[in-house]
């Protein structure tokens, strides 16, 4: 895999605010994990260059008002992990730090979306299996 590729991974990941995503091409794998320290070398990759960030975890001030998840890739929205299946949450759900809560389909991947603060779910402002776009508001929770 590209080291630029690599590197362009870890600036989506942290502008995005998702705590962790794995890209597989071919018989190759890296996984961007905010939080850990792992590197490259770690997953079989070289040259050795660090691919995560401490962030420090605040629990959120519960007075605040309403807080949103916004997508931080274009794709396909889904709210369970396959058709069928119970919704990662539902409206009026408390999430956790680091919770699932629903899962962006792009470029014929899944990718997780948790949630990055503690809260309670308000509303989905996007339809189960819509087209989305990067930015896009997906959940409001306060």
């Amino acid at each position: 895999m590209d080291l630029r590729k690599v590197k362009k991974l870890i600036e989506l990941v942290e502008e995005s605010g998702i705590r962790e995503i794995e890209v597989k091409s071919g018989d190759e794998a890296v996984r961007i994990s905010m939080g850990s320290q792992r590197s490259v070398s770690e997953l079989g990759l070289e040259p050795t260059t660090t691919l995560t960030n401490t962030v420090a975890e605040k629990p959120r001030d519960h007075s605040m008002p309403i807080s949103r998840i916004k997508a931080p890739m274009a794709g396909t929205f889904y709210r369970a992990s396959s058709p069928g299946s119970d919704p990662f949450v539902e409206v009026g759900d408390t999430v956790e730090i680091g919770q699932v809560v629903c899962i962006i389909e792009s470029m014929k991947m899944m990718h997780e979306i948790k949630s990055t603060e503690y809260g309670t779910v308000v509303s989905f402002e996007v339809e189960d299996g819509q087209p989305i776009n990067t930015e896009d508001e997906l959940i409001r929770f306060s």
